[in-house]
C-alpha cells in the first residue's frame, strides 16, 4: 500500500486534512505523521487562531490517533543525526517517513525537502494537489466516494460540493477541484 507523511502544513488547514484522510480511510493511502508533526500544526494553528482552545487540538489529534493506530510513528534520535535538508528543524520528518517506510512527504514547502536528497531513501516530497489528483486519476471512484463522505461530516455549518472545492481552491487544491467538477 501506497505510505505518505503528512507534514505539518497539510494537516493545517483543516479542510487538506480532512480530504487526506477521507482518502486513507478509504484505503487509498496510509498516512503517518509524529508527535513533533502534531505539535508544529498545532502551534502555527495557535498562532493564526487564538480563540481556538488547545483542548480542541488535543482531541483532533486524538481522534487522528484513534482512526490510524499506527499513523503516529514515534521518533528514532539516532535517525536524524545521520540525516541533512535545508532546514534542520525539518529532519524529524524525512526521519517519519524513513521510520514509517513511507514513499512520500506530502508538504506545501517542497524547497524544504530536496528530491536529489530524498531519492537515496527512496522518498519524494509532493504538494498536496499532485498528490491527490494522482489519487483520484488513478480511483476517482472510490477517491470521489472519501471526498463525498467528507461533504456529508461537515455539519457545522453544513456546506455544499462547490463550497467545498472553491475552500479547495483557495488552499492551493486547484487541480483537484478542477477534477472533482469534472467527475
Amino acid at each position: 500500500m501506497l505510505k505518505a507523511v503528512l507534514d505539518a502544513c497539510v494537516i493545517y488547514p483543516a479542510p487538506i486534512r480532512d480530504l487526506l484522510l477521507s482518502l486513507a480511510d478509504v484505503g487509498l493511502f496510509k498516512p503517518f505523521w509524529s508527535d513533533e508533526i502534531n505539535q508544529e500544526w498545532g502551534r502555527n494553528l495557535l498562532i493564526k487562531r487564538p480563540d481556538i482552545s488547545p483542548i480542541k487540538i488535543a482531541m483532533t489529534v486524538q481522534a487522528m490517533n484513534d482512526s490510524f493506530p499506527d499513523a503516529n510513528i514515534k521518533q528514532d534520535k539516532s535517525i536524524i543525526s545521520h540525516l541533512n535538508l535545508p532546514d534542520l528543524n525539518d529532519l524529524h520528518i524525512l526521519a517519519t517517513a524513513i521510520s514509517s517506510g513511507s514513499s512520500y512527504i506530502i508538504t506545501s514547502n517542497l524547497k524544504d525537502f530536496p528530491n536529489d536528497q530524498l531519492r537515496h531513501f527512496s522518498i519524494e516530497a509532493i504538494d498536496p494537489d499532485s498528490f491527490i489528483l494522482n489519487l483520484f486519476r488513478e480511483q476517482d471512484v472510490l477517491a470521489n466516494f472519501a471526498f463525498e463522505n467528507q461533504i456529508k461530516r461537515l455539519k457545522h455549518p453544513p456546506l455544499y460540493k462547490t463550497e467545498v472545492l472553491t475552500i479547495f481552491e483557495k488552499l492551493g487544491l486547484i487541480r483537484t477541484s478542477q477534477y472533482i467538477k469534472g467527475l
